[in-house]
């Protein structure tokens, strides 16, 4: 079996776990039974080795050409359909995990693949080949009258179908023909009292189906956008709800690991855990929307990350680590998985994160940026939180003119890069605005003489008179895609003469000094930026709309950038998968790289769509 294209996958969930879902019906991809648990299906990062499930029909003369297949979701649901077209018939697998029932239902936690012919007829072919443990662990089979159970180490899981199973190598495989009108339904769960269970009836299975259904039809009536883009902002809210886990109100930066920002590369990085950085974008992407109740359960996570640290027992790396589990352990200890090739072969495979221990000071503006706007938006914050905020100024005081590893989390030699510096205004800033709003006791006179020098030091070594740009670092002329946050966290004026020629700088070609191929946007010249990786990577997508929005900001008095920004913003929609669906980064040929959906890329296009119609509704006005 060939490895899928990334963007060939569709993503279900439970606000638990998600899974991974190709055109060709199989899960490539599950952790079970949270977002950051060891994987039970693998495929996508070794193709032999991973584990799968996959439900594909039979094709007569094994003729390819004969299939044609489809995926969309249930409209406003995370709710998948597979649909496969042969002369033979229509057939289609919807798949779900249940949400909007009692947590005691057994079914609660499962995954459900109904399977199910519309037109015609059709034969199935049904594979489930578990590899517990990122396939480290063996694990026993026993095929029951309902279905299967695999009984692992760590955690036993049971297959329960309606349709006669057979035992396949290290898995479980059937055949079932589906004439028009009839279903096979086939749920993996973990085992109760070591037994698989009872299959679902058809009206059990409908009766979750459209409790489901319900769930996400009235959460997102929540939704408050009703602009020109409502479609993608909707299926952005959608990715990020996925990308929760439920009892902490954390959320993912994406749920998958190890897949390659270039193939071949070593740029593969585990990014199933919660950065801090992620805060200040999500609350105001959210709270934009309308979604409340997410913003506040994130930001009572973050709270706590606060209140479990002291000033006092500072490491070298601050009072905050940049990233957490999604249940806020702080031990993210990277290892690599030197048994599975990763995909397409592109190796190492890495679990955990090592740039959790890594100083990056930007970190502190996007805390304090999150907090202001969810006092501002949300909910006031309270005395105890601001004690611990306070403190954690105070360190920023004395440590923000340290060299730092910065937003992108090289793994290099620290530098002065602008972004921290940026960011460390930042806090100053939202610490001083929050303290005067609230009347807040604080060290005002510290705080500000703090934030007036980064100011002034930004502008000196920061700019770059040759270049007409910020820069990189102040050791560097290079461009980096983090300077466009500069007007949109209002450091500078959209239209300040240096932020414009900034933009103008970024928008050339790279073959011309610049960050932008066909609208796309690199973060920064790999080739010009020592990161200590080797290889290339493809442009970010969430840089892409950072770009769309500082250009519309800019172009509030300036018509002409206006259209840009819409030409651009509705070119960058393009590059979404055929569900919505956007990874870290685009390639050379529009294909998708990195970790896959991820969460910032959304709330970025989230942003941008807010902005870009506010500024078009004004124009409009005028």
């Amino acid at each position: 079996m060939a490895y899928q294209p990334i963007e060939n996958y569709g993503i279900i969930g439970n606000m638990y776990t998600t899974a991974l879902v190709g055109l060709d019906g199989s899960i490539d991809w599950f952790c079970f039974p949270t977002h950051d648990s060891p994987s039970v299906f693998a495929a996508i990062l070794d193709e032999q080795k991973g584990g799968r499930f996959k439900i594909s029909p039979l094709v007569n003369g094994g003729d390819p050409n004969r299939l044609s297949c489809k995926q969309l979701y249930w409209p406003g649901t995370n709710v998948l359909i597979t649909r496969f077209l042969m002369p033979e018939g229509i057939g289609e697998i919807i798949d779900f995990m249940p949400v909007g029932i009692s947590t005691e239902n057994p079914t609660y936690h499962g995954l459900i693949r109904q399977v199910k012919v519309e037109r015609g007829s059709m034969t199935f072919s049904v594979e489930c080949q578990p590899a517990f443990n990122y396939a480290r662990d063996d694990h026993e089979i026993s095929v029951t009258e309902t279905g299967a159970c695999f009984h692992a180490p760590s955690i036993s899981l049971g297959l329960v179908t309606n349709v006669p199973l057979q035992q396949q190598d290290n898995g479980v495989f059937t055949k079932v023909t589906l004439e028009e009108g009839q279903t096979a339904t086939f749920v993996l769960r973990e085992l109760e009292a070591g037994t698989c269970g009872l299959p679902l009836g058809h009206l059990e299975t409908t009766g979750l189906f459209r409790h489901t259904i319900d769930y996400w039809h009235r959460w997102l009536s929540q939704c408050t956008y009703k602009g020109r883009w409502r479609e993608m902002v909707e299926r952005s809210a959608l990715v990020l709800k996925l990308l929760t886990y439920e009892p902490t109100g954390a959320i993912v930066a994406a749920p998958t690991c190890a897949l390659p920002e270039n193939l071949g590369g070593e740029r593969n990085w585990d990014y199933r855990y919660t950065w801090v950085r992620d805060a200040a974008f999500t609350l105001y992407a959210l709270l934009r929307i309308g979604f409340t109740s997410e913003a506040a359960r994130f930001m009572h996570w973050i709270e706590s990350r606060c209140h479990e640290c002291s000033t006092g027992s500072c490491g070298a790396s601050g009072p905050l680590q940049i990233v957490y589990g999604i249940d806020g352990r702080d031990l993210l200890t990277e290892t690599t998985l030197n048994h599975l090739e990763g995909y397409k072969q592109s190796s190492p495979v890495r679990i955990g994160n090592a740039a959790y221990d890594q100083l990056q000071l930007d970190i502190y503006g996007e805390l304090m940026d999150a907090v202001y706007l969810y006092n501002k938006y949300g909910v006031a914050i309270s005395y105890d939180f601001w004690i611990y905020l306070r403190q954690i100024l105070n360190w920023l005081c004395d440590n923000w003119q340290r060299p730092d590893q910065s937003i992108w989390e090289v793994r290099s030699q620290a530098q002065h890069y602008v972004y921290s510096k940026l960011m460390c205004w930042v806090a100053f800033d939202r610490g001083i605005r929050l303290a005067d709003k609230r009347s807040f006791p604080a060290d005002r006179a510290k705080w500000i003489a703090a934030r007036d020098q980064i100011y002034e030091e930004i502008m000196e070594k920061g700019w770059d008179a040759e270049k007409n740009a910020f820069v990189q670092s102040y050791s560097s002329t290079a461009l980096d895609a983090g300077t466009l946050l500069m007007p949109l966290v209002f450091f500078v004026s959209p239209n300040d003469p240096r932020m414009l020629k900034t933009l103008d700088a970024i928008y050339r070609s790279p073959k011309d000094g610049g960050l932008v191929s066909g609208g796309l946007v690199y973060r920064y010249d790999v080739n010009e930026s020592a990161d200590g990786l080797e290889g290339d990577e493809g442009t970010f997508s969430m840089c892409s709309f950072w770009l769309v929005e500082a250009i519309t900001r800019a172009g509030y008095d300036d018509p002409a950038r206006l259209e840009e920004a819409r030409l651009l913003f509705e070119k960058m929609l393009g590059y979404a998968n055929h569900v919505g669906l956007y990874a870290e980064e685009t390639g050379l040929s529009g294909e998708a790289l990195g970790n896959f959906p991820q969460a910032f890329t959304h709330i970025a296009l989230i942003s941008a769509a807010w902005n870009l119609d506010k500024a078009l509704n004004q124009k409009h006005r005028v």
